[in-house]
C-alpha cells in the first residue's frame, strides 16, 4: 500500500469512527452541558428536575410561535430561541415523559385553528399577520393549560411558569388559598382588575374570597392569606384559630401604618383602618407588631419628591426601605432565591421577646443595621425625607420586617368557642345558626407543627411599589415574596425557587449609567430653561396685553417698550439661546461617549480575535526561528 492510499484509508476510517461515536454517544450525552453563564441561566433548577422526573403520566407541551412574524422583532426572536432551548432541556431531563411540539400558525392554517381554539393570544403587529407566541400544555386525559403570551419582560419567571404548567397538568387540582382582606384591590373575584399580585395568585392557586362578615370559613383551604384583615369578632378569630390548629398554614400581611389605606391609587380607601396586627394571636404566640413604623437610611429607596417650587426629583426616603438580597434569609426557601430588593412602605417590626414554648421565629427579611422608629400616624401620612430624618433616632440594631413562625400552636381560646353574635336580620340569624351547627370541634393544641409567615407591611402588595404600570414590568420581588410564601406553605416550596431566575439579556450597565448621568444633566438644564421661558412670558404679559411669546422670538417688540425694557428682553433672549446651545452640547457629548464605547466594543469583538491569533502565530514563528538553547551545533 502506498503512502497516499494509506492516508486515504486512514482518513476514511477516522471519519467512520467519528460518525459512529457521535451516533452512539449522542443519546447518552444529550443532557450533558457546561453552563458558563454568570447566574446559571441554562441549568435547570432542582425543583424543575424533580417535577419532570416525577411525572406520573405523559405530558405534551406545544410551543406556538409565528416565526416569520417574530423575526421582525429582535426581543421576541431572542426570547423564542431561549424558550425553545429551555423546552429541549425539559424534554431531555424528563426521560421521555415530556413530549415537545412546535407549531407555526400561518394564517388560515390548521395550526392557527389549534392555537385559537386553545386560547393563545393573536397579537396584532405592524404587518398584516398576527403574532402567536405562547404555550399549550395537555396531559393524557386532555386536561389543558396555556400560557397565552410569552411576554419577554417575564423572562425571569419563565422556568417557574413552564414548570408550574407541567406540574398542574400532572396534578390538575391546584392548592386553594383563602383570602381575608380589607383592601379592595385584593378582594376582586377572579383577580382581573385587582392588584397584580391577586392576578398572579389566581393563576397559580384556587382562590376563595372570605367576606369580612363571615360566620364560617370555606372548606378545603390549603393556606389562609390575611392581607390587612378587618377587625375580627371573637367568633371569627376563633374560626381562624381552629383552622390553624388543624392546618397550620397561614400568611399574615399586617402593618402599623398602611399608607395605601390613607387613599389614592386605583382603589381609593380613605375610610380603611391604617393599622392591622395579629390580634389575639400576638399574646398567644409571643410575636408582636411594633406600635410605630420603621425608617431605614441604609436601604432607603429613591422616590420622586415635589419641592415647594413644584419640581420633582428623586430623593432617598427612609420610610421606603428596599432591603436587597443581602438582607434576606438565604437558608429559607421563601427568600433564598429572591434576586431583587423588596420595596416596603413605612413597615412595622416583628418583635419576639416572649415567644411561646416550642415555637421558633426565623427572620426572613431584616432592615439595615441602624433603623429608627417613626410615629405610625405621621408615617402613614405624607412625610418628606427631611421630616423623617428630623425625627430619626437610630436603634443600633436591625429589625425583622418579615419572618416565619414554626412549631406547635396552642389555641388562643383555651376556654373553647366564644358565643357567636346573633344577627338582627332573621335570615342572617338562621344562616349563622346553621354555620354554628357545622362548626368544627374545638382543639386546644395544633394537630401538627404550624408554619406561619408574617410580613409587617401591607403597602408592598400595591402595584405602585413594584410594577411599572405602562408595560407591567416587575422591578422588585414584592409579589415573588408573597407567592413564594404561599407556594412553600401549600407544599410547592421547590417551585418557589424558580420564580426569580435571572434574565438572559443582561443590561449594558455602563451605558445605562452614562445615559442616566447625561439625562439628569439634560433635564436639569431643561427645567431651568422652562423656568426662564415662563419668566419671560410673564414679564412680556406685564408689558403688553398680547401673547408676547411669538413676538419675542420674532423680534417684533416695538414702541410700547422703553429702551431699558428692550435691553432686558434682548438679554433674556440671548440667555435662552445660550441655554439651548448648552443643551445641544450635552446631547452631543452624551452621544459621543456612547458612540465611542460602541466603537471600542466593535473593535474588540471584530478585530480582537484575529489580532490575538496573529500575535500567537507570530510568537510561534519567532520561536521556530530562535529555538530555546539553539545554536549552530559547533
Amino acid at each position: 500500500m502506498t503512502g497516499r492510499q494509506y492516508l486515504l484509508a486512514a482518513t476514511a476510517l477516522i471519519s467512520v469512527i467519528f460518525i459512529a461515536a457521535n451516533l452512539v454517544l449522542q443519546p447518552l450525552l444529550a443532557s450533558a452541558r457546561i453552563d458558563f453563564t454568570e447566574r446559571s441561566l441554562y441549568t435547570l433548577a432542582d425543583g424543575t428536575r424533580e417535577t419532570l422526573k416525577g411525572l406520573a403520566e405523559p405530558v405534551e407541551v406545544t410551543f406556538v410561535y409565528t416565526r416569520s412574524v417574530g423575526q421582525d422583532y429582535p426581543a421576541v426572536r431572542a426570547y423564542a430561541a431561549r424558550v425553545r432551548e429551555l423546552l429541549d432541556a425539559y424534554k431531555t431531563a424528563s426521560g421521555g415523559a415530556l413530549n415537545v411540539r412546535v407549531i407555526d400558525p400561518a394564517p388560515f392554517s390548521a395550526a392557527e385553528d389549534e392555537a385559537l381554539a386553545a386560547g393563545v393570544n393573536a397579537i396584532e403587529t405592524s404587518g398584516s399577520d398576527p403574532l402567536y407566541f405562547g404555550i399549550i400544555g395537555r396531559n393524557a386525559v386532555d386536561d389543558e393549560r396555556i400560557i397565552p403570551f410569552l411576554a419577554p419582560e417575564r423572562e425571569t419567571s419563565l422556568e417557574y411558569d413552564l414548570t408550574r404548567l407541567i406540574s398542574r397538568l400532572d396534578k390538575p387540582e391546584p392548592p386553594t388559598v383563602g383570602i381575608l382582606t380589607d383592601l379592595p384591590g385584593m378582594a376582586v373575584r377572579g383577580g382581573e382588575g385587582g392588584y397584580t399580585l391577586l392576578q398572579d395568585i389566581s393563576q397559580s392557586f384556587g382562590v376563595e374570597q372570605i367576606q369580612p362578615e363571615f360566620v364560617e370559613l370555606p372548606e378545603g383551604m390549603d393556606v389562609l392569606l390575611l392581607a390587612h384583615p378587618p377587625k375580627l369578632t371573637d367568633h371569627q378569630a376563633w374560626l381562624i384559630d381552629q383552622f390553624l390548629m388543624r392546618n397550620g398554614r397561614a400568611v399574615f400581611v399586617i402593618d402599623p401604618a398602611a399608607k395605601i389605606a390613607v387613599g389614592g391609587g386605583v382603589f381609593p380607601s380613605a375610610e380603611l383602618h391604617t393599622r392591622s396586627d395579629l390580634g389575639v394571636f400576638s399574646s398567644t404566640w409571643g410575636v408582636a407588631l411594633s406600635d410605630n413604623a420603621v425608617a431605614d437610611v441604609e436601604y432607603a429607596l429613591p422616590v420622586p419628591i415635589e419641592d415647594e417650587n413644584g419640581r420633582v426629583e428623586l430623593q432617598n426616603h427612609p420610610l421606603f426601605p428596599a432591603p436587597p438580597a443581602a438582607g434576606m434569609n438565604q437558608q429559607d426557601v421563601i427568600t433564598a432565591d429572591l434576586s431583587r430588593a423588596v420595596n416596603f412602605g413605612a413597615p412595622g417590626a416583628l418583635e419576639t421577646a416572649a415567644l411561646s414554648e416550642g415555637l421558633t421565629f426565623s427572620p426572613l427579611i431584616i432592615s439595615g443595621p441602624s433603623p429608627s422608629f417613626i410615629d405610625a400616624k405621621q408615617a402613614a401620612g405624607n412625610m418628606t425625607p427631611a421630616e423623617v430624618l428630623r425625627d430619626y433616632e437610630s436603634l443600633g440594631r436591625p429589625l425583622a420586617l418579615a419572618g416565619r413562625l414554626s412549631g406547635p400552636l396552642k389555641s388562643a381560646f383555651p376556654a373553647g368557642a366564644p358565643a357567636m353574635p346573633e344577627p338582627a336580620d332573621p335570615i342572617l340569624a338562621e344562616l349563622a345558626a346553621a354555620a354554628a351547627a357545622r362548626a368544627p370541634e374545638h382543639l386546644n393544641q395544633s394537630q401538627s407543627d404550624a408554619e406561619i409567615v408574617i410580613i409587617a407591611d401591607v403597602d408592598l402588595l400595591y402595584d405602585d411599589f413594584y410594577v411599572i404600570p405602562d408595560n407591567q414590568l416587575v422591578t422588585a420581588d414584592n409579589g415573588a415574596l408573597v407567592l413564594n410564601a404561599l407556594d412553600a406553605l401549600a407544599g410547592g416550596g421547590e417551585l418557589s425557587r424558580l420564580r426569580s431566575r435571572a434574565a438572559s439579556l443582561r443590561p449594558m450597565t455602563r451605558i445605562d449609567k452614562m445615559r442616566s448621568a447625561a439625562e439628569s444633566e439634560y433635564f436639569a438644564e431643561q427645567r431651568d430653561l422652562e423656568a426662564q421661558l415662563e419668566t419671560a412670558q410673564s414679564r412680556l404679559e406685564e408689558l403688553q396685553d398680547i401673547g408676547a411669546s411669538e413676538e419675542f422670538f420674532s423680534g417684533d417688540v416695538t414702541a410700547e417698550l422703553s429702551n431699558a425694557e428692550r435691553a432686558e428682553l434682548s438679554s433674556l433672549r440671548e440667555d435662552i439661546f445660550q441655554m439651548r446651545a448648552r443643551m445641544r452640547g450635552i446631547q452631543r457629548d452624551y452621544r459621543r461617549n456612547i458612540d465611542g464605547l460602541e466603537a471600542t466594543l466593535k473593535a474588540v469583538n471584530i478585530w480582537g480575535g484575529p489580532i490575538l491569533v496573529g500575535l500567537l502565530g507570530l510568537l510561534v514563528w519567532r520561536r521556530e526561528q530562535n529555538p530555546p538553547g539553539g545554536g549552530d551545533g559547533s
